[in-house]
């Protein structure tokens, strides 16, 4: 069986004292049939840190990009973000998108910031990471209007509701589920679950965030995507070892290997 964290940030894992190293890390992972990892960056910064750490790992794949919540700390230099995104292990842009829960005052630069993500990614053809929080409006609404379905991409750890979801696949984006879609009160996110295609879907840790049942509490990791799958599974009544393949099949196609 071959399992793909579709989302995680590998870099900011405890190895204090939930692990030795990295290596760790992906023995745990493997042990759980988690053979590939797509660690997403959340600033310039932050992908020069990824790059030096996990470079000599092939199993490990890149994003880069500006989470929307540091678009105010970071220079306008979108000029570096497309040369450092032409790499060839950075398989998308992101994680972009906008976030106006905890920073409602920054809605014009982060719609500006999410903008120049979607058109950078349509040059370079490669799909986009989008995080969104109480801002699924705006968010469609950009994605329509710089024709994101041109690059595609991701809504990744979802929390909306299917009129949403549906909107997202009409313009070809997958939907990616974490540990949320395990707690015990995430009914209308299950019966929305319940509604996508498998053709549409990937999954993730978002680790270190997010730790799926029975791990809420602990920090998350890569290990326990089998967990998030197994109970997905159950609520699409499928066998786990057909979804890994279809899941597997998903990611490739996305990500154009």
């Amino acid at each position: 069986m071959f399992l793909i964290d579709s989302h995680c940030h590998l870099d900011q894992l405890n190895y204090n004292s939930v692990h030795k190293n990295i290596e760790d890390v992906l023995q745990k992972s493997y042990s759980n049939y988690v053979n590939k990892f797509l660690t997403v960056s959340t600033s310039i910064n932050n992908f020069h840190d990824i790059q030096k750490l996990f470079d000599k790992y092939n199993c490990i794949f890149y994003t880069c990009g500006i989470h929307p919540l540091y678009c105010q700390k970071e220079t306008k230099n979108f000029h570096e973000l497309e040369l450092l995104s032409t790499n060839k292990r950075v398989i998308a842009l992101g994680e972009t998108g906008l976030d106006y829960y905890y920073l409602p005052e920054t809605k014009k630069i982060q719609q500006h910031f999410f903008r120049k993500h979607i058109q950078i990614a349509i040059k370079l053809n490669k799909p986009i990471i989008i995080h969104t929080r109480n801002a699924i409006s705006d968010t469609i609404k950009i994605l329509k209007e710089e024709h994101a379905e041109k690059c595609g991409g991701i809504l990744h750890s979802f929390t909306e509701d299917d009129a949403m979801a549906f909107q997202l696949l009409d313009l070809g984006f997958y939907i990616s589920f974490s540990g949320i879609i395990t707690f015990k009160n995430s009914i209308q996110l299950q019966n929305t679950l319940k509604k996508i295609p498998l053709k549409n879907l990937l999954i993730e840790t978002d680790s270190p965030y997010l730790s799926p049942i029975p791990y809420r509490g602990k920090e998350n990791q890569p290990a326990y995507l089998l967990d998030i799958a197994k109970h997905i599974c159950l609520l699409k009544k499928i066998h786990l070892e057909e979804f890994a393949k279809i899941i597997k099949n998903n990611f490739y196609t996305l990500f154009k290997f």
